[in-house]
């Protein structure tokens, strides 16, 4: 995919809590995955949306194989994601789609079969300061950001976080219960790149923050498909002639 064509992106959300919970809609209206896609679009990607509880949960093969980047925000209803839509999106990844998983999205389908762990976690609600220092200050996802971001109230995650061990750890967060937390973990899984960004409780304004929303902006833009050929696998011919034949005892004639 050319630099120059506009970045393919889906933001897909369970948009639940948005239509049980009042303080998530007087933050998020018409919901995080219109507000994510919307400064997406600001930031000159071709953003769109898809939902749970649309057919295909919105993820047809058409909408899959149009998008360069998937967005994945859930939380309440994990279970409710089709196993075979899953394995479809899991497919695209290590064909080279890039994949963003956000927040309670540890705990999705998805961000566990690509990790092959339990993603398990503590947590804590209790309005605390949570500050996300820079850990990889050369790192694109990192670009445009200063030492740290400090955000006035989240939800609480800590260690031990059960996933495999990051290529690159990007953010690493510390609470004012005293936890501290990796929250911005960059993996590569076939072709495709996935990033976990642990910010994003649905009652808190977190993705109007604007060091978050540079974050996830930059981490789309790095997990855009590479333009490369694929590679061939299976069983495959020399590239070189092979001449040394072994005689009985095993040597070379």
């Amino acid at each position: 995919m050319s630099r120059t064509t506009a970045l393919r992106v889906t933001v897909w959300n369970e948009n639940r809590h948005e239509r049980q919970n009042p303080r998530v809609r007087e933050i998020y209206p018409e919901g995080i995955h219109s507000a994510i896609a919307g400064f997406l679009t600001e930031a000159g990607m071709a953003a769109r949306t898809a939902t749970l509880d649309e057919p295909e949960h919105g993820l047809t093969d058409d909408v899959l194989n149009g998008t360069d980047v998937l967005i994945w925000w859930g939380h309440l209803a994990h279970g409710e994601v089709r196993d075979d839509i899953v394995a479809k999106v899991q497919r695209r990844v290590l064909d080279g789609m890039g994949l963003i998983v956000l927040h309670s999205g540890h705990d999705s389908k998805i961000f566990r079969a690509l990790m092959g762990t339990s993603c398990a976690l503590k947590w804590r609600e209790a309005n605390e300061k949570e500050r996300l220092w820079v850990v990889a200050p050369g790192h694109p996802i990192a670009a445009g950001i200063g030492e740290s971001i400090e955000l006035e109230r989240e939800e609480m995650y800590g260690e031990h976080f059960d996933i495999p061990a990051p290529d690159e750890l990007v953010f690493a967060s510390w609470f004012e219960g005293g936890e501290v937390f990796r929250s911005g973990c960059a993996y590569e899984r076939g072709s495709g790149k996935v990033f976990y960004f642990r910010p994003g409780h649905e009652t808190y304004p977190t993705y109007w923050h604007p060091d978050v929303q540079r974050v996830i902006a930059n981490a789309a833009n790095w997990a855009r498909p590479v333009d490369r050929e694929r590679p061939v696998y299976g069983n495959a011919r020399p590239l070189e002639a092979i001449g040394a034949k072994t005689g009985k005892g095993g040597e070379a004639e």
